[in-house]
């Protein structure tokens, strides 16, 4: 059985699953779905077409699915998600999507999204995202499985952050982040790979050393970007990782591509 908060108001049409707890002072809009085992401790407010995933927990303050920050939004009927079993920590903000983005506003799957974060109207998480406190991204932000946003970073609309990167406290996000990559600054550069980040996911020293083969010579190599990657390519193309940064730098971006800085490029040997 579910449980519901006397104080607790859920609109009729609202759907509760098995399990699912409904704490004290929260509010549940008639057009939500709160799946099985998901828990609203208190004071949350879900509101739109909104579905909250198996297992996930909302902590205090947070509102998912209210009207994006958007002077064109008319009232759509447009969405928003947040994955199984993701924590969605106190004073969070997650707004629904426009109908001049996709639609849609994703969080993925075992996400943290710590205090005080603000995910954007038509943003896309991928699965196993922590996003450290006071993070703000603009609408239309992607970001990979697996990255990391560190605390107060703020993230330009339209950028993408590949898989496994990992984006430093206090940073200016204004182009998009390699996948494995490493940014950091204001505005942010790349500085390297995010190494500790791959070796806790479990790769190896030949897949870290074939990733920073393929950064040197893409970033620090001689002559022009384009003819380096095109080298990269040719050297390193059948290298399942490597091939992943490539299909990302070839792929449309709305915001272009952040380069490497100057200086070393700061990762710490594998």
């Amino acid at each position: 059985m579910s449980f519901i908060h006397p104080t607790a108001i859920v609109a009729p049409g609202a759907t509760i699953g098995t399990g699912a707890r409904i704490g004290p002072w929260c509010q549940v809009g008639p057009e939500a779905v709160i799946e099985d085992g998901a828990e609203l401790v208190s004071h949350v407010v879900v509101d739109g077409i909104t579905r909250i995933g198996a297992q996930a927990v909302l902590y205090p303050f947070c509102t998912v699915g209210l009207a994006p920050q958007d002077l064109k939004y008319k009232g759509e009927p447009t969405r928003c998600e947040v994955g199984a079993r993701t924590q969605v920590r106190e004073h969070v903000t997650i707004h629904r999507g426009t109908v001049t983005g996709s639609g849609i506003t994703r969080v993925g799957e075992d996400c943290l999204l710590m205090a005080v974060v603000h995910v954007a109207h038509d943003c896309l998480l991928g699965n196993g995202v922590v996003v450290a406190n006071n993070v703000v991204m603009g609408g239309h932000v992607e970001i990979g499985d697996n990255a990391v946003i560190g605390g107060a970073a703020a993230i330009h609309q339209f950028v993408r952050i590949g898989r496994a990167a990992m984006v430093g406290g206090v940073s200016g996000v204004e182009g998009d982040v390699i996948p494995f990559g490493s940014v950091i600054g204001n505005r942010a550069r790349l500085a390297g790979l995010n190494v500790i980040g791959l070796r806790r996911r479990g790769y190896d020293k030949a897949q870290i050393h074939g990733l920073r083969t393929a950064f040197h010579q893409l970033f620090h190599g001689p002559g022009v970007f384009a003819e380096r990657l095109a080298q990269v390519r040719a050297s390193q193309g059948g290298d399942t990782l490597v091939a992943e940064m490539l299909a990302f730098i070839d792929s449309p971006g709305r915001r272009g591509l952040i380069r490497a800085a100057a200086a070393a490029d700061g990762d710490d040997t594998a």
